[in-house]
């Protein structure tokens, strides 16, 4: 089986890099040229964890492939993945001229029975729009239109890939359907669960987990608020809730809030595509808000906890990332704080394992710093905004040691409180009083 996959962002390139580690011949395929040029030198363009080994791997044994335009390869495939950006416009919707793009490409080269898959988070109906339009071009027992939306987590999208919760496979034609449940017949064996279902339902199966998934952070930073005001403690909190089965350990984590490409992203193109069917989400609607007010919440904490004036304020930022094990900054927490800080004054010396480079592209005025150390020396608090493992580890007394003054805001609890303040810190952190 031949497989092209249009678009290497995330999603892209780890599907490709996993499928063809499956056996089959798997084209990546980007208008990016530089990108292009990176990856037939083995150079990933992104930090995730085991992806650059998957790579090189499947490079060598001539089953992956990169291209600029790929009209050869994809006039040569069984299946085309679209995985191309979905941004978010002004008013939330999601922006479908990659999409589209794509498709046109496609249809340009199609030749023979092909399986035209969105991978891309899309919004509900996108497959039938993609079918109305190729229809206008090709005879409709020429393609399938499906959708297989992605379930990846950034820093971990590989072993995400290789070893699912589940494989949703959405495709209204049953010739269609055969070939996607053959191409994931290696997962099936391994005892990966695959539900098929129509492609509606498909498309909207990633928008509810991602919605679903973005309220329980919504509410358990909620309950962290209140038990700051009440004096209960939230990891004892959400350690008793996960207890619950029905509920679950995962995602109840306190923080600045959620960020990265999707949970903001696909809970505002929720919301669009309900409003279009005059259809109200006030759960949904009541997570993004949630989300947006964590983040006046964080600000202010940082803020109170600061004993000089706000414009001479030095503040050492501890993770640019939107999560820990990616160098994703988009719609990071960590760089919605640094802003709100810079704007009422305050210096922002900054550090973060792999994020530094793209989080100065988006905010000029951070001072990049090598180490926590070098981060610290001379500020007046320090912010902990990722949760990065090497920052669960710090040398305390090395970084009092260096510091203006002795304060730690803990945003993800990272740290033991008791350990910090016998040094010498006073210790803030998120839904508990210390």
């Amino acid at each position: 089986m031949r497989v092209v996959v249009i678009g290497t962002g995330y999603v892209g390139l780890v599907t490709g890099a996993c499928l063809s580690d499956f056996g089959l011949f798997v084209t990546c395929v980007d208008i990016d040229a530089e990108k292009i040029a990176l990856l037939k030198r083995g150079e990933i363009p992104i930090y995730e964890p085991g992806l650059k080994e998957i790579v090189e791997k499947n490079q060598k044994s001539k089953r992956l492939f990169f291209e600029v335009k790929g009209e050869k390869s994809i006039s040569e495939a069984n299946v085309v993945f679209l995985a191309v950006g979905t941004p978010s416009r002004d008013d939330g919707s999601a922006e479908m001229k990659y999409v589209f793009s794509a498709v046109e490409t496609f249809s340009k080269n199609h030749k023979s029975y092909q399986v035209l898959v969105t991978k891309s988070t899309v919004p509900v109906g996108t497959g039938k729009k993609i079918e109305d339009y190729l229809s206008k071009y090709h005879s409709k027992d020429t393609f399938a239109v499906a959708s297989n939306p992605e379930f990846l987590r950034e820093g971990c999208a590989v072993s995400d890939f290789m070893n699912p919760d589940r494989i949703v496979i959405g495709c209204d034609d049953p010739k269609g359907l055969k070939v996607l449940l053959d191409l994931y017949e290696p997962m099936r064996k391994a005892n990966a669960p695959i539900i098929t279902t129509n492609r509606t339902s498909a498309e909207l199966i990633k928008y509810a987990s991602n919605a679903f998934l973005s309220v329980k952070i919504s509410f358990i930073n909620e309950m962290a608020r209140l038990a700051e005001k009440c004096g209960a403690d939230v990891s004892k909190i959400a350690e008793g809730m996960g207890m619950d089965k029905r509920i679950g350990k995962a995602f109840l984590l306190p923080g600045p809030g959620y960020g990265g490409s999707c949970f903001p992203k696909d809970t505002k193109a929720l919301l669009s595509t309900a409003n279009e069917y005059n259809c109200k989400l006030k759960v949904v609607e009541a997570a993004v808000e949630a989300n947006e007010d964590q983040v006046n919440f964080v600000v202010e904490k940082i803020l109170s906890n600061l004993s000089e004036k706000k414009e001479e304020a030095k503040v050492a930022l501890l993770g640019l990332a939107f999560k820990g094990g990616t160098d994703d900054v988009r719609e990071s927490p960590a760089l919605k704080v640094a802003r709100r800080l810079l704007k009422v004054g305050c210096e922002i010396k900054a550090y973060d394992p792999e994020a530094s480079v793209n989080a100065i592209k988006e905010v000029e005025n951070l001072v990049i710093c090598n180490s926590a150390k070098e981060c610290a020396e001379g500020c007046d608090v320090l912010v902990i905004a990722t949760e990065w493992n090497e920052f669960k580890t710090l040398d305390l007394k090395e970084i009092k040691g260096v510091m203006k003054n002795a304060v730690i805001v803990d945003l993800r609890n990272l740290l033991d409180p008791f350990h910090a303040k016998e040094i010498g810190f006073k210790y803030d952190c998120i839904g508990k009083r210390i």
